[in-house]
C-alpha cells in the first residue's frame, strides 16, 4: 500500500474514466449487485431491540406501482 497522494488521486481518476466509459446497462449490472450487497450487509446487522430508527423496506424500481406491496 502507497500512500503518495499524487499517484492514489490519478488512480481514482483514471477508475473514474473507466467507469464513465461503460455502457449503460453494465453500470446499471453494477449498480444491481451493489445494491443486492447492501441489502445483505443490512440484513446481517443485528438491530438494536429498543431503537427508535424508523426502517422502511425499500421498493423495487422497475415495477409497476400496482405490483409492489
Amino acid at each position: 500500500m502507497t500512500f503518495d497522494l499524487p499517484q492514489i488521486l490519478a488512480s481514482k481518476r483514471s477508475f473514474r474514466h473507466t467507469l464513465a466509459a461503460r455502457d449503460i446497462t453494465e453500470k446499471l449490472r453494477m449498480l444491481d449487485a451493489l445494491r443486492e450487497r447492501a441489502l445483505t450487509l443490512r440484513a446481517a446487522r443485528s438491530a438494536p431491540s429498543d431503537s427508535t430508527v424508523v426502517r422502511e423496506d425499500p421498493q423495487s424500481y422497475g415495477k409497476p406501482k400496482s405490483d409492489r406491496s
